[in-house]
């Protein structure tokens, strides 16, 4: 484990809340970060910064950190987006086998599950642009920034509710294919939501562009969706 301590990164307690955490974090971020002002620009700093937050902003990787802090051990920062998607499709599988085959049970998953999710992530993808522009002004101010921290925890809430309708009702086989595009659409939602918290957080266009990139994903996949169930000839 590398001798920088996270909690020193940071300036924080050990028994800092998460609150404390991500206010550490942004403060220092957008005091070091190369676009809010050069007379404190520090890219060193900036990736300790960076570093340190991708520990201590998880609850789980904190926790690991906590412990291994004293066997001298530093725990790997990144995701692990393969396995993130294989348990995703191992879930999904085992959703399919729960399907039944009947007509009224193809009826009521259109009304219960497929026109719910329909209203659910609408606005959460039709609005995501008009929301960057808004952003794009000044991504240092703190108002407009707050605005957009509020708008993806609407996103975030919307996501939760389309999931539980998801899960709500087993998938008919007439519609194993657009019930398979929906799945994997609300998958790449929520990584997308996640990609754009980071952003928030540290200013970095880089998570701002993943983020887009995912909802666009998501926007193609919902298209798909739509499309395999009119292919089927079903009245939406």
């Amino acid at each position: 484990m590398s001798q920088t301590n996270h909690y020193q990164t940071l300036n924080i307690s050990p028994q800092a809340t998460s609150k404390e955490i991500k206010q550490a974090y942004r403060r220092l971020a957008k005091l070091f970060h190369p676009d809010s002002n050069s007379d404190t620009t520090n890219t060193d700093k900036i990736i300790q910064i960076n570093a340190a937050y991708e520990i201590l902003g998880d609850r789980d990787r904190r926790r690991t950190y906590d412990r291994q802090l004293q066997d001298a051990q530093y725990p790997s920062p990144f995701p692990n987006q393969e396995k993130r998607q294989a348990e995703a499709q191992r879930q999904y599988q085992h959703h399919q086998k729960t399907s039944h085959h009947t007509d009224i049970q193809l009826e009521v998953w259109l009304q219960e599950v497929y026109k719910p999710i329909n209203r659910l992530i609408n606005p959460i993808l039709k609005e995501l642009d008009p929301q960057i522009e808004q952003l794009s002004a000044d991504p240092f101010d703190d108002e407009l920034m707050a605005e957009f921290q509020a708008y993806l925890e609407e996103c975030r809430q919307y996501l939760e509710k389309a999931q539980a309708v998801f899960h709500s009702q087993p998938n008919p086989a007439h519609v194993a294919g657009a019930a398979a595009s929906l799945y994997y659409c609300l998958n790449q939602l929520g990584d997308g939501i996640e990609e754009l918290e980071r952003f928030t957080f540290n200013y970095d266009d880089y998570y701002l562009h993943i983020g887009k990139e995912l909802f666009r994903i998501s926007s193609r996949l919902y298209g798909e969706a739509r499309n395999a169930l009119k292919d089927i000839s079903l009245n939406l």
